[in-house]
């Protein structure tokens, strides 16, 4: 099972949308929003999460997302 974190200060670059998309396609991932992932700078610059504690960047939430599905193994 694959932990994905997200910081809520992120949710501005579209990341709440990834989050409620991979919560309804992928219900066997472990995903957590978290108030500060302590990755300010990455999270000021655009999308991204942690996928077992490795980061995933994307220019766009949508490019974010199909990153991170492509890192899960339901």
């Amino acid at each position: 099972m694959n932990k994905i974190q997200f910081c809520e200060n992120n949710f501005v670059h579209g990341t709440g949308e990834v989050v409620d998309k991979l919560r309804q396609n992928h219900p066997n991932a472990t995903i957590e929003v978290e108030s500060c992932l302590g990755y300010c700078g990455d999270c000021a610059i655009g999308p991204y999460a942690l996928v077992d504690g490795e980061m995933v960047q994307a220019d766009f939430a949508d490019d974010l997302y199909e990153s991170i599905v492509e890192l899960i193994d339901d």
